[in-house]
């Protein structure tokens, strides 16, 4: 996705559009997720997300923005407040690598270098296309776990899914034609493997390695009792995850000496 992305950025430089509608930037914040190893929350953010984006305004109102974004997740039954989790015992990281193309809308008619209103929140929606490959450790080594079927799938399950990303935000026109924007964002995925738990306990002895049964159940490493029964629920047998993005962009625009619009 890196390289269609770098691919795009050249086509549109190389055809000398970047002039009064078109605005590059960069994103830093931190990042989250929610499933099997945080249900509830929808603010807790465990680790940090960098981007950056292209876009396109319309006008003061609707703009247009391909971003590609860089993200890690986690969760740990370890940290849970809920001892059936404790018991449970399962872990994972994942680094997510997000291409999206979303619509902004902004409340306000917002023009960098020209309008009087310098700042103006908005909305944004739109889809997104996110590789994602999660992990875990076991003995001081690190594992990818799609590879290990942990649910006994007969095919490991995608590299990549889609998702939908939605949000709110606030951007700031601080200096000339530099923009300084808070934004908030959700993505539905439309898998429930981020995490590698979805569903429930399979039968060991169907599983293809060592690795794979260690992998499936977790729960007897401390107390030698494993209550990964074949058929009882390992997950929460949704079929998607949510990740979450905010942080602070800052973006140029692009203006002639002409009139912005």
């Amino acid at each position: 996705m890196r390289k269609l992305l770098g691919l795009l950025l050249l086509l549109l430089i190389s055809s000398g559009t970047f002039a009064q509608k078109w605005e590059l930037g960069g994103f830093a914040g931190t990042s989250g997720y929610m499933g099997e190893f945080n249900e509830i929350n929808p603010v807790k953010f465990t680790d940090f997300a960098i981007g950056a984006a292209v876009k396109y305004n319309f006008n003061g109102y609707f703009s247009a923005k391909l971003g590609y974004t860089y993200a890690t997740i986690r969760g740990a039954d370890s940290t849970s407040s809920s001892q059936q989790l404790r018991n449970r015992n399962l872990s994972f990281y994942d680094g997510l690598n997000e291409l999206a193309l979303t619509g902004e809308l902004s409340f306000f008619n917002y023009q960098p270098g020209i309008s009087v209103k310098r700042w103006s929140p908005f909305i944004f929606s739109g889809i997104a296309l996110v590789d994602y490959n999660p992990k875990a450790d076991y003995n001081g080594t690190t594992y990818d776990l799609r590879s290990l079927k942990t649910e006994g799938q007969q095919k490991e399950y995608k590299t990549s899914a889609l998702s939908i990303p939605y949000g709110v935000g606030l951007k700031v026109n601080f200096y000339k034609s530099w923009n300084l924007a808070l934004e908030l964002g959700y993505r539905t995925a439309f898998t429930g493997y981020l995490d590698d738990v979805s569903g429930n306990y399979a039968d060991k002895n169907s599983m293809p390695n060592a690795y794979s049964r260690i992998f499936a159940d977790r729960s007897g490493e401390k107390t030698g009792v494993y209550i990964g029964a074949p058929g009882s629920q390992r997950g929460d047998l949704r079929s998607r995850d949510t990740y979450m993005i905010a942080g602070f962009s800052l973006s140029f625009t692009f203006l002639s000496q002409k009139c912005f619009y």
